[in-house]
């Protein structure tokens, strides 16, 4: 993990522990912390959900044990903006009794049919808020979905035209309501996981569906899946290219005293300057590193 490509790693005390391991799950990971090299790696660890008996040891034995590396607490499992509060104190109080001066981030899993019903109120909760994402597997059970896949297409979910099958996408609504959340707020939107890691075309294309919504990245529960996520998710030189184009007519535009002018046949006003700024500001982004 350290020595890979992923820009965020997150290590879980979650869903991938079996609860007799969450005591032992809990002091590797603060060894890992403690122990390797990361680098420059943004390193988060998902700590349990509010309605076990663990998530509270998680915060306190992290913050008070882990040292300064650690970045960001994953809170799984929000369903109303006050679940964010509870962690929120608890972290307050541990930095402020430790003396701890680097403030710790959250990112928040929308995983039930609470979540998604209160998603703007849980993306405006915390100033420590940074990132959102969907859970798919959960909020599926929750919403009483009939599957058992984790993202992706759904076989059964399809219109019929004639004879011919045409497949939607049964998670754009939640994606997007939680785009639209995350970017009133001023928090990150992330795609959350794709569970076929063997499944590297359908991975692409859910991320190509998440990049053109306005998420700014999907979750990687695989190796294989670093440079897929990596791929979409990094603005093509042509993209980058055809933004800067864009916004260079549009000053020549303005200089002209001209509100909109023609590029490449199609029209561009005020509104393809802030498209064209988001491609180049993501770009640049990503070289500073």
């Amino acid at each position: 993990m350290a020595a890979s490509a992923a820009d965020v790693i997150n290590l879980d005390l979650e869903d991938s522990v079996a609860p007799n391991d969450k005591d032992t799950a809990r002091a590797n990971v603060i060894e890992a912390l403690n122990t390797i090299d990361w680098g420059t790696k943004y390193l988060s660890v998902r700590i349990n959900g509010l309605d076990t008996p663990y998530w509270y040891r998680d915060v306190v034995d992290l913050l008070e044990q882990a040292g300064d590396r650690i970045d960001q607490i994953m809170i799984p499992k929000v369903g109303c903006a006050e679940d964010v509060y509870a962690v929120d104190a608890l972290v307050t109080a541990i930095e402020r009794a430790k003396g701890r001066t680097k403030p710790i981030s959250f990112e928040v899993i929308i995983e039930s049919a609470a979540g998604i019903a209160h998603v703007e109120a849980i993306a405006a909760s915390s100033p420590r808020l940074q990132a959102m994402s969907l859970g798919a597997a959960d909020f599926a059970a929750s919403m009483g979905m009939q599957t058992t896949g984790i993202g992706g297409t759904q076989e059964n979910y399809y219109m019929l035209h004639g004879s011919d099958k045409h497949w939607s996408d049964p998670w754009h609504w939640a994606q997007t309501a939680i785009v639209a959340a995350c970017r009133t707020h001023g928090v990150l939107p992330v795609d959350g996981p794709f569970g076929d890691f063997s499944d590297d075309e359908g991975f692409r294309a859910q991320a190509l569906r998440s990049a053109t919504l306005g998420m700014v990245g999907k979750w990687a529960i695989h190796p294989r899946q670093i440079a897929l996520a990596n791929e979409v998710f990094t603005p093509s030189e042509a993209a980058v290219t055809e933004a800067r184009e864009i916004l260079a007519a549009m000053e020549t535009a303005k200089a002209n005293g001209e509100g909109a002018t023609v590029y490449k046949g199609r029209l561009v006003d005020i509104a393809s300057i802030k498209q064209a700024e988001v491609i180049v500001a993501q770009s640049e982004l990503i070289a500073g590193g």
